[in-house]
């Protein structure tokens, strides 16, 4: 009997995933670089001030943007990284510190990188670019830099694992989306629920769930009923 012929991923069908793919790519990266693209420029924007005491014009709009790209770029490439996820059963500060050192480092990586990409490209040798750096280079300003990026860093990195924490998509929700007079709950009351069976979940064991005489049942019940109560009058009109 003629097995049935295994049909060839057709042009098409190769396209739609390698859109679908970049799309994703594009969704994951978006985030960290719009962030990076406001904290930039708020920064250049200071500078700016700054220096227009001193008579100096500053313009670094495009520097921004190019940086904002590469950190943007730095972000996706090192969260498919494993070990990445080595903190995640931890306590929030060590996730935070770890991941925004290691983010920190990738751009350190990736900046010393294109200072020797443009020394090498300005006629000069890869052997001469430390004696370069040292007495050449704006140590300062780079160093000042990167103190700036360590602190976007556990700024973004907070609010990512903050958002990962309650639910993806809810803290955008509470500060953008949420009415208070629809909200069944305060964001106070809600989100000190969501704690709580958060913790709930941590401290017990699937199976415990199950028993309805046990009383990890009867306070996941409680919680439920309290995240789905009718608003109270208050609430109603705040």
């Amino acid at each position: 009997m003629r097995k049935p012929d295994i049909a060839a991923p057709t042009p098409t069908l190769l396209l739609r995933r390698a859109v679908s793919w970049w799309l994703t790519q594009v969704k994951h990266a978006l985030p960290p670089t719009i962030f990076f693209l406001f904290g930039f420029n708020l920064i250049l924007w200071t500078k700016r001030l700054i220096l227009q005491e001193h008579g100096v014009e500053f313009s670094g709009f495009f520097t921004a943007i190019f940086a904002a790209l590469l950190v943007g770029k730095a972000v996706l490439v090192t969260d498919n990284l494993p070990f990445m996820r080595r903190f995640d059963g931890a306590p929030m500060i060590q996730p935070i510190l770890f991941k925004s050192a290691i983010y920190w480092v990738c751009v350190l990586i990736v900046r010393l990188a294109e200072e020797v990409v443009h020394f090498v490209a300005a006629g000069g040798a890869i052997t001469a670019f430390g004696d370069h750096f040292v007495n050449h280079f704006s140590l300062p300003r780079f160093l000042s830099i990167q103190i700036w990026l360590m602190v976007l860093f556990l700024a973004y990195v907070t609010i990512h694992e903050l958002n990962q924490l309650i639910g993806d998509g809810e803290l955008y929700r509470l500060f953008f989306r949420w009415r208070s007079s629809e909200a069944k709950l305060t964001r106070r009351q809600r989100i000190r629920l969501l704690t709580r069976l958060n913790r709930l979940t941590e401290a017990n064991p699937i199976e415990a769930f199950s028993d309805r005489t046990s009383p990890v049942h009867t306070e996941l019940v409680t919680i439920l009923h309290e995240l789905a109560s009718p608003p109270a009058p208050s609430a109603r009109h705040a």
